[in-house]
């Protein structure tokens, strides 16, 4: 379904990713006939170093001083078989080295989680070879068939799903969602899912999602209606996330040539939250997010984006951290994503310019206004030709630093760091 305000929005925030999300459209043609039947090979290759250097502590970085290195390569075949139908394989090999004890820390608040990635019934994610400080794996991350027939969407198979209206963060978006220090963003994993959208009219549509795991347990439910009147796009969720009972809404609008966003979720847990129960009682967990972007007519645009986002999920108190992280069912939610950051509130400022074509440079700064902690990031993108891409980030923490084995905020124990990244794409 195509929404005209949801379209706008999007063009609105685009600029605020363009350092953090490479893009090209570049592909190799294997076939293609007059009757519009083709198909595509996209190859990607990708370079990677992270340097950082980790806040000294005795018992968690004992070695501050590391280094990551990371190759990928991606190779992703689409092919159009008739107007109504069409399909996508994606299937890559990588490799990361880890060099100093800080590497393993460094590499999970910035470079994609090797940790299984969530609603999957297997995993299709091999090992090649591995030691102490080398993996070298294989995975099929997309796997689909998609239908359109004159009703509406139909997509099965492993697919990336994307819901909410947030940019840094997100409240409704559960499937495998990226943390907000990631910056090889360019692919969300996917999740083995069935997806069904009938349009119930020119600007809405009802659509019915499923993605699943190993286990009922593991997997999830949800409906979703959206569309949109004049200039407010909606959608509201509810269903099964997990062993959760979930609720949700997100919109966006365009106000004086702004855009504004909001999402807001409500999670009933079979666990006990503690203090971050809604209403008095203690298995219901809020989530929201709150934002807005605008484009100041300074040069070729610059756009300021800002993000609020609560999460129930999150610990009170950083120095409780490492511990929660010993619970089970803390750690599964972290590792899926239940919630993106580790405390429970975080507010983020992202600023994005075009300084030329070929040159696109952003500066993100985050925030946990309970404890004063936060990350600086500067990044620039040179498009070095048409499928060349280098990307560069640092990051600059500050706050109360580790000391003897426990957190003292949240981003004090961030490394300090510096990411760069080599794209080919063909």
């Amino acid at each position: 379904m195509s929404h005209r305000t949801g379209r706008t929005v999007r063009a609105l925030v685009l600029a605020a990713l363009l350092s953090v999300v490479p893009r090209c459209g570049w592909a190799v043609e294997l076939w293609s006939d007059d009757e519009g039947h083709r198909g595509d090979l996209d190859i990607t290759g990708k370079a990677t170093s992270l340097v950082s250097d980790a806040p000294y502590d005795p018992i968690l970085t004992p070695e501050s001083w590391s280094r990551t290195t990371l190759a990928r390569l991606r190779l992703g075949l689409s092919v159009q078989h008739s107007d109504t139908m069409n399909s996508e394989l994606a299937y890559e090999q990588r490799a990361r080295w880890i060099s100093g004890a800080a590497g393993m820390a460094a590499s999970s608040a910035f470079l994609p989680s090797e940790a299984p990635a969530p609603y999957r019934i297997t995993q299709l994610d091999w090992q090649i070879s591995a030691d102490d400080d080398f993996s070298y794996r294989q995975e099929i991350d997309r796997g689909l068939v998609a239908f359109h027939p004159e009703w509406g969407e139909v997509t099965v198979g492993r697919q990336a799903i994307g819901l909410g209206r947030g940019v840094v963060f997100g409240a409704v978006d559960v499937f495998a969602p990226f943390s907000p220090l990631e910056v090889d963003r360019e692919w969300r994993r996917g999740v083995d899912a069935f997806r069904a959208e009938y349009r119930l009219s020119a600007t809405s549509s009802a659509e019915v999602i499923g993605a699943f795991g190993e286990t009922w347990e593991q997997s999830a439910l949800l409906g979703r209606l959206r569309g949109y009147l004049g200039e407010i796009d909606g959608a509201l969720l509810f269903g099964k996330r997990a062993e959760d009972f979930m609720v949700g809404a997100a919109v966006s609008a365009v106000v004086q040539e702004a855009e504004v966003h909001g999402e807001i979720a409500v999670f009933d847990t079979p666990e006990e939250q503690g203090s971050s129960g809604l209403w008095g009682a203690d298995h219901l967990v809020g989530k929201t997010v709150l934002g807005a972007s605008y484009t100041f007519d300074v040069g070729t645009g610059l756009t300021v984006l800002l993000e609020h986002h609560y999460s129930g999920f999150g610990v009170e108190d950083a120095e409780d951290a490492l511990m929660r992280l010993m619970d089970e069912d803390f750690r599964d939610r972290f590792l899926r994503g239940d919630t993106q950051i580790l405390g429970r509130e975080a507010i983020a400022t992202q600023i994005a310019y075009a300084f030329n074509d070929a040159t696109n440079g952003s500066l993100l700064v985050l925030t946990n206004p309970t404890d004063g902690s936060g990350v600086v990031s500067p990044s620039l993108r040179l498009d070095l030709d048409r499928n060349i891409t280098l990307l560069g980030s640092v990051f600059l923490p500050w706050g109360d630093e580790p000391s003897a084995g426990r957190l003292e905020s949240e981003y004090g124990a961030t490394a300090t760091a510096l990411f760069l990244q080599l794209n080919v794409y063909y």
